[in-house]
C-alpha cells in the first residue's frame, strides 16, 4: 500500500486546475493500492498558533499536550504517508496563508527537526515531494515578470524537517483565458506524471 497525502491549499478546491492535475496524474501511475488522504486546507482550515501554543514550545511540553494536539495531528499524518503532493497557488510571490500555516504546525522543535550549530536538522523521514504551483502570471522563464520566492522557501522549509527529494511543476498564465490555461495543463502534465509514476514505483 502506497500512502499519498494530498494538501489542497487554494480557494478553488476540487474546481481549481492544479487540483484536477494532480488526481489524473495520481490517477495514471496504475497502482491498485494506492491510499489518498485528501486535506483541503481551505474546506477545513487549520486554526492558527496560539499563545498557548507558543508556551507549550518554549516550555518542552510533552508531545501530547493538548496545546500541540493540531500540530501532532498534521505532523503524524506526514509521518504516516509514503508521499506527499501539495497543489498550490502561488498568492503575493509565494505560498498562500493556509500552507504557511500548515508549515508552521509541522516545522516543530524537537519533533520534527532539532536545532544544532549549524541550524536545523530534520528529524522526519525523507519522501517524494510533489509541489503543483498555479499562478496567473508568470514568475519562471522568459516571460517572467515577477520574482518567486515561493519555491526556495518551500524547498529550504520541508528540507529542514527531512523532506528534500522535492519535485516543482508549474501552472502558468491561468488568467489568460481558456486556452492559456489549456497550453499549460498539457506544458505540464506529462513531466508531472513521468516523475510521478518513476518515483512513486520507488517507494
Amino acid at each position: 500500500m502506497t500512502r499519498i497525502l494530498l494538501l489542497n491549499c487554494g480557494p478553488h478546491s476540487e474546481a481549481s486546475h492544479g487540483y484536477r492535475l494532480a488526481r489524473e496524474t495520481i490517477a495514471s501511475a496504475g497502482q491498485r493500492k494506492l491510499q489518498i488522504t485528501d486535506r483541503d486546507l481551505v474546506k477545513t482550515p487549520i486554526p492558527p498558533l496560539t499563545r498557548d501554543y507558543a508556551l507549550a514550545i518554549t516550555a518542552n511540553a510533552p508531545n501530547d499536550a493538548q496545546e500541540l494536539a493540531c500540530s501532532e495531528q498534521l505532523i503524524s499524518e506526514l509521518e504516516e504517508h509514503d508521499a506527499l503532493f501539495i497543489v498550490t497557488p502561488m498568492h503575493n510571490f509565494t505560498v498562500p496563508a493556509t500552507l504557511k500555516l500548515w508549515l508552521d504546525h509541522v516545522i516543530r522543535i524537537h519533533r520534527s527537526f532539532k536545532p544544532t550549530p549549524e541550524g536545523k536538522v530534520g528529524l522526519m523521514k525523507d519522501k517524494p515531494t510533489f509541489v503543483l504551483v498555479s499562478s496567473g502570471g508568470f514568475h519562471a522563464g522568459e516571460r517572467a515578470k515577477q520574482a518567486d520566492f515561493l519555491t526556495p522557501y518551500l524547498r529550504y522549509a520541508l528540507a529542514s524537517i527531512g523532506i528534500k527529494d522535492a519535485h516543482f511543476f508549474l501552472l502558468q498564465g491561468l488568467v489568460f483565458g481558456a486556452e492559456a490555461v489549456n497550453t499549460a495543463v498539457d506544458d505540464t502534465r506529462q513531466q508531472l506524471r513521468e516523475t510521478f509514476v518513476r518515483k512513486i514505483h520507488q517507494t
